[in-house]
């Protein structure tokens, strides 16, 4: 397994990943008609314009999850789910608190991702309600210790 910075080639498998992990970790916080507008389409008209800011990881040539980093934000961290708990998001965390990462937003309810987060030392910060797709909605900020 290994890390790489993402190509515009890999948008479109990267939108695919987004979509399924999207829907597999938000399918309890969100909506249904929420989830369905957050489709590949959708993710890979987004990924046109961030590509450039994506690490990917990847093992034996197939994409296995990816990361968006914002001046030192983490934007996105999705895992195709069945490459979940293999390491892969580790991987992309360590090369993202290496290139300067300090914060992320997740939302309140996704446990496994705030777990995730906590036993790789962030540190929660605050917990906040904002509008989102339409809904005020729990949130929790994390900076890393």
């Amino acid at each position: 397994m290994k890390s790489r910075r993402a190509t515009r080639d890999d948008i479109a498998a990267l939108a695919v990943i987004a979509e399924r992990s999207y829907r597999a970790a938000f399918a309890t916080i969100l909506e249904e008609d929420v989830l369905a507008t957050r489709d590949a389409a959708f993710f890979a008209t987004r990924f046109t314009e961030t590509w450039e800011r994506m690490t990917v990881a990847e093992s034996e040539g197939k994409l296995l999850g990816f990361l968006l980093l914002t001046d030192g934000h983490i934007d996105m961290l999705f895992m195709d789910p069945n490459a979940a708990g293999k390491g892969a998001g580790t991987l992309l965390l360590r090369d993202a608190e290496a290139a300067g990462a300090t914060t992320l937003e997740c939302f309140r309810d996704n446990h496994a991702a705030r777990g995730f987060y906590e036993r790789n030392g962030w540190v929660l910060s605050r917990a906040y309600e904002r509008d989102f797709a339409g809904k005020s909605r729990g949130f929790v900020f994390y900076e890393k210790a």
